[in-house]
């Protein structure tokens, strides 16, 4: 017999408690405390008092007011309930690193909450130190894949140390208009080869390119979300590059949460010492579920005009990574003082001639033929409607000309079919 209430109501069963417990979800993991294992009991007694044990990830979780409300909240507005008392502990570290895991799986399988397109491919250009050319990389690449006729965003995710609007040669401010009352900002534009490269960046909203923008990790989270979710970057869009900020921190962790079928490649240099702390980018890909397409060692040897070849920062760094990730080099591209000179003029060496810019041009198209190659449409429902048209032209023939030889045989008006009886 069921337990009741003094005030005659049901009282909920546990397996009631835990469902309803579904419905209060982390707000630091973004996943239910039941899904991430943090609910250890849930229990009415025969009067209605509840009694529901958490288990934080750490003792002084500073969003434990924000559950503890969520709980109550939601436990005591339940019929037969009488009290709510809630018990806390804490996780081991075991079940801490499974309850992280299960976060980053669930985030990775949700829809993408941003203005780009359908089809349109996510690249995150990151590092895992800065001073490895990663924004040199980032706007290369772009030009590289404008000029193969594509049209790229290019999303500067560095806000702190914005620099992709001197590389790629733009300045003034972002545009916007308003739709539905909401704002939406345009990106600046420049065409390149056959193709188009939209940039939006930090560089467009401050006074100038020397303002220091001292921002904190959720601000400058909340400031990529901008550029994710109230930017036009257009339906056409074939590619978007983000210049990730080096290391792994909350802006890394956000993209990740906003972008989760958001390809990694790794820029690296040759050195031996940025190979090692490359690998912690590899790392937060993987646990974030996204997936590494490659590495690219930049700043590879120096080639003077005598043709002597000089490993100025080392050598195997990106193989080395490469083949410790399990994933493909994707191309190593040598140290030339055009890149910085290109970067600095606003004019990428991607589009003009050398070995540096055959270098970023042999690695976008491995990344656009091979690594992240665009959506086949035409592969897939667009092929399949074609096929059919034509299987069902092919048909409409096949009986068009049975028709045609059944006409040519049939008896004429008012006379006996041919028969062998």
């Amino acid at each position: 017999m069921p337990p009741v209430a003094t005030n005659r109501q049901p009282v909920p069963t546990s397996e009631d408690l835990v469902a309803l417990l579904r419905g209060v979800v982390d707000p630091e993991l973004g996943s239910d405390i039941v899904d991430l294992g943090m609910v250890r009991r849930a229990i009415a007694d025969p009067a209605g008092a509840v009694v529901v044990t958490i288990a934080l990830t750490t003792s002084g979780c500073p969003l434990r007011a924000q559950i503890q409300r969520d709980i109550r909240a939601r436990i005591g507005s339940v019929p037969g309930v009488t009290d709510v008392r809630i018990e806390w502990t804490e996780m081991t570290q075991a079940e801490k690193s499974s309850a992280m895991a299960k976060a980053r799986w669930n985030i990775s399988q949700r829809d993408e909450q941003t203005s780009l397109g359908p089809s349109t491919r996510v690249v995150m250009i990151a590092s895992g130190k800065g001073g490895v050319g990663k924004s040199s990389v980032t706007v290369n690449l772009a030009a590289a894949m404008a000029a193969r006729g594509l049209t790229v965003g290019v999303l500067d995710a560095d806000v702190a140390g914005f620099s992709v609007p001197r590389m790629v040669g733009l300045e003034g401010r972002l545009g916007g208009y308003e739709q539905d009352g909401h704002k939406v900002m345009v990106p600046l534009e420049r065409t390149m080869g056959d193709g188009v490269i939209r940039v939006v960046s930090m560089g467009f909203l401050v006074e100038d390119e020397e303002t220091a923008l001292m921002w904190r990790g959720l601000m400058l989270n909340r400031g990529v979300q901008h550029f994710l979710q109230d930017v036009a970057w257009g339906d056409d869009l074939d590619y978007l590059l983000i210049d990730m900020p080096p290391g792994t921190g909350d802006v890394q962790m956000g993209v990740a949460k906003l972008l989760p079928r958001a390809e990694v490649v790794i820029v690296t240099t040759p050195a031996v010492a940025a190979q090692k702390v490359a690998t912690r980018a590899v790392s937060m890909a993987r646990k974030s579920y996204l997936r590494v397409a490659g590495v690219i060692e930049n700043m590879s040897a120096f080639t003077c005009e005598h043709g002597t070849s000089y490993p100025l920062f080392g050598a195997g760094g990106g193989e080395a990574l490469a083949a410790d990730a399990g994933i493909p080099l994707l191309g190593q591209v040598p140290l030339e003082p055009s890149v910085s000179a290109g970067g600095d003029a606003g004019q990428p060496v991607a589009l003009g001639s050398g070995p540096a810019a055959d270098a970023f041009r042999a690695i976008a198209g491995t990344i656009v033929e091979e690594a992240v190659p665009p959506p086949e449409l035409a592969g897939c429902s667009a092929r399949m409607l074609e096929a059919a048209v034509a299987a069902l032209d092919a048909a409409d023939a096949t009986d068009g000309a049975k028709s045609l030889t059944a006409s040519a045989t049939a008896p004429a008006a008012g006379t006996a079919p041919f028969s062998t009886q």
